[in-house]
């Protein structure tokens, strides 16, 4: 107990042991449905589920201890849904990238990352992109993945008769489970439920087995799934392409200003700000999430990021890095019963990722909608995200039209001076898709 007042400085906080713990398993029942929407969203590229699942459980371990230790806050990492939904549906399945080119973009936009955090360079990544286009980029991207929950669920097909999306089989057993389990987490998330997403996902899956959408394993304990296929394949090199710059930015804005947005919204509920509402230690938090996501790029693993469920911790209690290292012991838990998590079907997990869109909507109602040069870029960007389904091709549209527009209504002071080569370089990512 001594080791652990001295490390984590309980009493100076507030907390005790037993509490922080508890704040921890909370943070766990509340993210623990990555253990099953990361699999099966990287399961789409080709990946092997249960290799999927012994990633994740590693990664959010390793990196949440770092976190707790380097930092003393209650902050807990794992995959970003954004990122998997770019990594894995458009990189990979899209644009028929090879998992080691998309992992060497990753390991890429961690380098940025990594290099903007320890150079100090925060303060001005965050002015320098208009706020239109950081808004709209997590809107594109909330739509994208409730696309993807949509398709995944049979729900929503490509009706190639009228080359238009369209409704599936409603009628089939996928479908109906989907609509059953997002009724259930709609439920809970209005009755406003600790742990709601994850207790939805069971729920689901327990009705999935009469339906015969789930399968009941053979057994309930097994050994790890082999990471072979995920460890070390990456390709760095090949990485360095021009046309690859838009997927690198789709990755990096929602990474960097998702950790931002987390640690200071999170910081401000468990009382960590200072008057001014600023974080003390901020950059150790940017520190680990960037380096995390540099980890994670040589195991096949998306962008690694500050999880927001890390608020529930928060309101248990927590409020040092004991909480996030709490987190972890439960995640390496998981590998006694990993059996269990991969009977998890994907229409049980559809709901989660069909509900994300609507809390990543949220900010649009922050855009000027009088100002054509805010609204029409931030429109784009979502609009061809979702019409493309591409993020890259709407956050390459939104900025060139945002320089254009703010050029020809006689604003271009309003532009970043490097937002104008960065614009050259996207018009020729799009000339690229013509040859």
């Amino acid at each position: 107990m001594d080791f652990l007042e001295k490390q984590f400085k309980l009493k100076e906080h507030g907390t005790d042991v037993k509490t922080e713990i508890l704040a921890g398993i909370t943070t766990f029942a509340t993210m623990a449905y990555v253990l099953a929407t990361v699999p099966s969203m990287m399961g789409a590229a080709g990946f092997s589920k249960a290799a999927v699942l012994t990633m994740v459980i590693i990664l959010c371990a390793v990196t949440s201890v770092a976190m707790g230790l380097v930092t003393n806050r209650p902050f807990v990492l794992g995959p970003g849904l954004g990122s998997v939904g770019v990594y894995a549906i458009t990189m990979i399945v899209g644009e028929e990238m090879s998992p080691a080119v998309a992992s060497g973009v990753i390991f890429w936009e961690g380098i940025v990352f990594v290099i903007i955090s320890f150079v100090g360079l925060r303060d001005i990544i965050v002015k320098l992109i208009p706020l239109s286009i950081k808004i709209s980029i997590s809107a594109g991207i909330g739509l994208f993945i409730s696309l993807l929950g949509f398709k995944n669920a049979g729900i929503i097909v490509a009706n190639a008769k009228k080359n238009v999306l369209g409704f599936g089989d409603l009628t089939s057993p996928a479908a109906l489970l989907a609509v059953i389990g997002l009724v259930i987490l709609l439920v809970l998330e209005i009755r406003k439920i600790n742990g709601g997403v994850i207790l939805a996902i069971i729920l689901t899956t327990i009705i999935g087995i009469p339906l015969g959408v789930t399968k009941i394993p053979t057994t309930i304990f097994a050994a790890p799934g082999s990471i072979s296929e995920m460890a070390f394949n990456i390709d760095i090199i090949g990485a360095l392409n021009i046309k690859y710059i838009p997927f690198l930015f789709a990755l990096f804005i929602p990474d960097f200003f998702s950790t931002f947005g987390t640690v200071i919204g999170v910081g401000a509920k468990a009382g960590l700000l200072d008057e001014n509402g600023n974080l003390p230690g901020i950059e150790k938090c940017f520190y680990v999430d960037s380096i995390s996501t540099v980890l994670g790029s040589f195991f096949c693993m998306p962008c690694m990021t500050t999880y927001l469920e890390s608020a529930s911790g928060v309101e248990a209690g927590g409020k040092t890095g004991l909480t996030s290292i709490s987190t972890s012991a439960v995640f390496l838990l998981m590998f006694l019963i990993t059996p269990l998590a991969l009977m998890i079907p994907a229409a049980a997990t559809a709901p989660t990722l069909m509900l994300i869109g609507v809390k990543m909507l949220s900010g649009m109602r922050n855009i000027n909608y009088d100002d054509a040069t805010e609204c029409i870029p931030a429109f784009l960007s979502v609009a061809l995200t979702i019409f493309t389904f591409n993020v890259a091709n709407g956050i390459s549209a939104a900025i060139i039209v945002y320089v254009i527009l703010k050029v020809a209504s006689g604003r271009g002071r309003e532009v970043p001076k490097t937002m104008y080569p960065f614009a050259a370089v996207l018009c020729y990512y799009f000339y690229t898709l013509t040859i």
